[in-house]
């Protein structure tokens, strides 16, 4: 049985890396996608994309840093669908450096997008879910999130422990609303995450990192495919993705 037919999925951080990987694994499989981010003209090369065969997609211009535009999005999946079932939370930047360089800008924007983005996701979508007595919020944390990256990757690691905290939360109080939470927990996976990166030993030593342990983003996508595909009274809160070579 197709447990993702006709499926409405909104995903953040859509035209690129992990999110387009979703997008395009989920679109054969029947589900009904709004696709966002910043960068509309890649969204709706996507979405032509997806339409050319025979999937169905809308493209949404969303900054997961602004709650009016998480609002707007939730309400154009709405307006173009009827209803909400899967909310995965994926969009996410990573600038890593020292934390005794002070980098106050770069910390306000890690939490702007990594945290208040999930928790932006989480409000405009759960008032529909509760409604409707049925949904599932996947949000994407990181191997960072159970391990403090400490060096040049704290602030980082610390709003990934953030998320796994938020979808713990929720899960405890939504499981009595039919409502399934997942956290996926990445390691080095191929996406544009690196080029957040400023810090220009940092950004050198991580793009070294991934360039020998890189796995593609498909691998992501199929797990989210695995833990949406579970009947509805079955819940698949956490899966860890690695790199087999992978230690950290």
């Amino acid at each position: 049985m197709n447990h993702i037919q006709d499926k409405v999925i909104v995903i953040t951080g859509a035209s690129s890396g992990l999110g387009e990987a979703m997008a395009r694994h989920l679109a054969p499989k029947g589900a009904k996608l709004v696709l966002a981010a910043r960068r509309l003209d890649r969204l709706e090369t996507l979405v032509a994309d997806i339409q050319a065969n025979g999937g169905q997609a809308i493209a949404v211009a969303t900054d997961v840093s602004r709650h009016c535009e998480m609002e707007h999005l939730a309400q154009q999946a709405l307006t173009t669908f009827g209803r909400i079932d899967v909310l995965i939370n994926n969009a996410g930047i990573m600038p890593m450096a020292p934390m005794s360089d002070c980098r106050v800008d770069e910390w306000d924007k890690l939490i702007d997008v990594n945290i208040k983005g999930v928790l932006y996701g989480i409000a405009s979508v759960l008032p529909t879910m509760k409604a409707q007595h049925n949904g599932h919020i996947i949000n994407l944390s990181s191997v960072a999130g159970l391990k403090v990256a400490s060096g040049v990757g704290t602030v980082y690691s610390a709003t990934k422990f953030a998320v796994k905290t938020i979808a713990e939360g929720l899960r405890e109080e939504v499981a009595g609303d039919n409502i399934r939470v997942t956290t996926l927990y990445p390691g080095a996976i191929q996406t544009e995450l690196t080029q957040s990166i400023q810090h220009g030993q940092a950004r050198e030593a991580m793009e070294q990192f991934y360039q020998q342990n890189e796995i593609p983003p498909d691998s992501i996508a199929r797990a989210v495919i695995y833990a949406l595909e579970q009947p509805a009274d079955v819940a698949i809160n956490e899966i860890t993705i690695r790199p087999t070579k992978q230690e950290f």
